[in-house]
C-alpha cells in the first residue's frame, strides 16, 4: 500500500462568506497542489472538502497520514464523533452530506490524523493556507453578484447609481 502525506486547510472570507480550501500531496518525493472554493460557504465545509478532495484525488487505496489545523475534521474522525454520527443516522450534525463522503474514503484509506496549530509556521500548513486564502479571494467578486447588489445605509449600489 503506498505511503502519501496529505496537508490540508480551509478559509473564509466571512463565515459564511466566500471560501476556499488547499491541499498538498506528497508521494515518493513528488508534490501535488490541489485547490478550490465555493461562492457561499463556511470555514468549516472549507476544512472538510480540502480532505475530501485530497483523498478524492488518490487512484487507489494508500496509507495516509493527514495533517490539518482543523479541530473539527482531526477531532470529528480521531474523537469518535463521526461514528457517533453515522451511528445516529447522520441527524443533529452540521454538514452530514461531506462527513458522509469523508466517511466513504476514510473506508476506502487507511487514514491517520494530525493536528498542528495554524498559522504556527509549518511549512506545508502555510502553503495550504496561501492556496485555500487565494481560491477564496478568487470569489470574492463571483460571491458579490451571486449575493446580489452590495447594499449599505444608502441603499443598493443600483439605487445609487
Amino acid at each position: 500500500m503506498k505511503e502519501v502525506e496529505i496537508y490540508t486547510d480551509g478559509a473564509c472570507r466571512g463565515n459564511p462568506g466566500p471560501g476556499g480550501w488547499g491541499a498538498i500531496l506528497v508521494y515518493n518525493g513528488q508534490e501535488k497542489e490541489l485547490s478550490g472554493g465555493d461562492p457561499l460557504t463556511t470555514n468549516n465545509r472549507m476544512e472538510l472538502l480540502a480532505a475530501i478532495s485530497a483523498l478524492e484525488a488518490l487512484k487507489e487505496p494508500c496509507a495516509v497520514t493527514l495533517t490539518s489545523d482543523s479541530k473539527y475534521l482531526v477531532d470529528g474522525v480521531s474523537l469518535g464523533w463521526l461514528d457517533g454520527w453515522r451511528a445516529r443516522g447522520w441527524k443533529k450534525v452540521k454538514n452530514p452530506e461531506l462527513w458522509q463522503r469523508l466517511d466513504e474514503l476514510l473506508h476506502r484509506h487507511r487514514v491517520s490524523f494530525v493536528w498542528v496549530r495554524g498559522h504556527d509556521g509549518h511549512p506545508y500548513n502555510e502553503r495550504c493556507d496561501r492556496l485555500a486564502t487565494a481560491a477564496a479571494d478568487a470569489l470574492i467578486p463571483a460571491a458579490a453578484q451571486t449575493a446580489g447588489k452590495t447594499a449599505d445605509k444608502h441603499g443598493t449600489e443600483e439605487e445609487r447609481a
